[in-house]
């Protein structure tokens, strides 16, 4: 585990990053650089990647002038430590089997206060005998035996924040270890203290948050930022249009335009103004970021 201070950004190669990514990469690099720490670049890749999408991804990170401490970690290169850690809950008592499809837990009827979705315990508590017969129909997903049902953590644009922590998913039944498992592995064998990330990920941050803590880390600090929204108030997509680095390119928006035009939305440059990132870095004031989306519409490349 490194001891050196760090912050990071974690894209999935599922294709080119977005002008919503690049904000969000900006603003990680921005927290990370201005408070001393080093800032890692990680492929979030257990679920899908398209060829050639981490090259592509990295250059346009560096179009922007964003650098990284190497090396660049592929979560598929870590799937052996990600299970060594799954064995070792389960040695602790700390995981069960669950044969549920996610329509059923839809379906459940769920705790009191519980969100949608949340895990109603199904098979926490099924026999051996009740275990063998479900296993011999579908593969079993391997859930967190939590022993609380809320979690806290402290964000530096939310203020404190308590959400739900239900037994979740660590492995699928497919045998690939779950997102809010790797990414707590990760960020601990990395020494990842600072996580700047899109604010719809606030909600999973106290799961990701106890497990840590079940692991013996210390919880990173958080940084949920506003996202891009589209006209329509939906979360920015390439179904947007020209919204990535090439297709504005393409359109005669240059890469500096897009920088100046992020920084603008941020508060930290004027809206055509030429900027770099050690400009950047000496305005960035993390208390003076919005706190409402930015809404992307194609009048901001006129």
């Amino acid at each position: 585990m490194s001891t050196q201070r760090a912050g990071r950004y974690a894209p999935s190669p599922s294709g080119d990053l977005h002008v919503g990514n690049l904000r969000t990469a900006l603003l990680a690099w921005l927290f990370a650089r201005t408070t001393g720490r080093r800032f890692l670049i990680r492929m979030e890749d257990l679920d899908r990647a398209a060829p050639g999408a981490d090259s592509r991804q990295l250059a346009d990170l560096a179009a922007l002038g964003i650098d990284w401490d190497p090396p660049v970690v592929h979560q598929t290169d870590r799937i052996g430590t990600y299970r060594s850690v799954i064995d070792g809950l389960r040695e602790d008592g700390r995981t069960f089997e669950c044969f549920c499809t996610r329509r059923e837990i839809l379906e459940a009827p769920s705790a009191p206060h519980a969100p949608q979705g949340a895990y109603p315990g199904t098979c926490r508590d099924l026999t051996a005998a009740e275990r063998d017969e479900r296993r011999a129909v579908r593969p079993p997903a391997i859930r967190l035996r939590a022993d609380v049902e809320v979690f806290g953590v402290d964000d530096l644009l939310h203020g404190p924040y308590s959400g739900t922590v239900d037994d979740f998913v660590l492995q699928r039944n497919d045998g690939t270890p779950a997102y809010n498992l790797a990414v707590v592995v990760d960020d601990a064998a990395q020494g990842v203290d600072q996580v700047v990330r899109g604010d719809d990920l606030l909600s999973s941050a106290p799961r990701q948050a106890y497990l840590a803590t079940l692991l013996g880390a210390i919880p990173p600090t958080y940084a949920h930022v506003p996202m891009v929204l589209n006209a329509n108030g939906i979360r920015l997509s390439k179904r947007d249009g020209a919204v990535t680095l090439a297709d504005l390119a393409a359109d005669g928006v240059p890469t500096s335009t897009v920088l100046s035009r992020i920084a603008h939305s941020l508060g930290i440059a004027d809206r055509d103004e030429p900027v770099t990132l050690p400009l950047l870095t000496d305005r960035f004031d993390p208390a003076a970021l919005p706190r409402e989306p930015w809404f992307l519409t194609s009048d901001e490349w006129t």
